[in-house]
């Protein structure tokens, strides 16, 4: 029988239920203090699950905290959808997803705890938020909006900027405010002229709904 009919066990229910409430409550602990502040059985008391039981699931804290990355990706990605599903320009979509990413990287302590690990979390941003940008850039490129070839190139290429972005905001090598400018010269990357690009990000940017 195919593994995927076979019935899931209580045990694996359970499993799963608790590997689930962990990464919930280290998402809500990590938000709060940092994921260098946070410790393992404070985040396991906040999921009820038994601490000397965390390290079934979890092999380390920077493990669960990559899940918690991920999921916080994942998340940040589907409120970037839910506003820019009424924009008319495609080309807006793109830039206001990475400029939310953008700020993201620098205000978020999840992201920002992770921000020195810059191959791991380029990687993840790449991996859980690449269907909607990748996807993003090739309408934008149907449209005639943007000119770029390899639109997963162009992403996996912004993750990075985005990175070294939020470090060197972080280290105070460069103010927030050119969060502006970064996101000129990352539309500059999928084609659009210096001009163009300024105006787009230039434009008033919508809340996103609350978590």
């Amino acid at each position: 029988m195919p593994a995927a009919q076979i019935a899931e066990t209580r045990t694996d229910r359970r499993k799963r239920r608790n590997r689930q409430a962990l990464i919930e409550a280290g998402y809500k602990v990590m938000a709060q203090k940092g994921i260098d502040a946070a410790t393992m059985s404070e985040i396991a008391d906040l999921a009820d699950v038994g601490a000397g039981t965390v390290y079934n699931y979890f092999a380390s804290k920077d493990e669960l905290a990559m899940c918690v990355i991920e999921q916080a990706m994942d998340r940040l990605a589907q409120r970037i959808e839910a506003v820019t599903n009424s924009f008319t320009d495609p080309a807006q979509v793109y830039a206001f997803g990475i400029r939310t990413v953008m700020k993201a990287a620098i205000t978020d302590r999840r992201w920002r705890s992770l921000l020195r690990r810059s191959e791991v979390i380029a990687d993840a941003m790449y991996r859980v938020m690449g269907p909607y940008a990748i996807r993003d850039i090739r309408n934008a490129v149907a449209a005639g909006r943007y000119r770029v070839e390899d639109a997963e190139l162009a992403w996996r290429q912004a993750t990075h900027a985005i990175v070294g972005f939020g470090l060197a905001v972080c280290d105070k090598n460069i103010p927030p405010g050119k969060i502006d400018e970064a996101v000129v010269n990352l539309l500059g990357m999928v084609g659009l002229d210096r001009g163009e690009a300024w105006e787009i990000a230039k434009r008033p940017c919508p809340e996103l709904t609350e978590e």
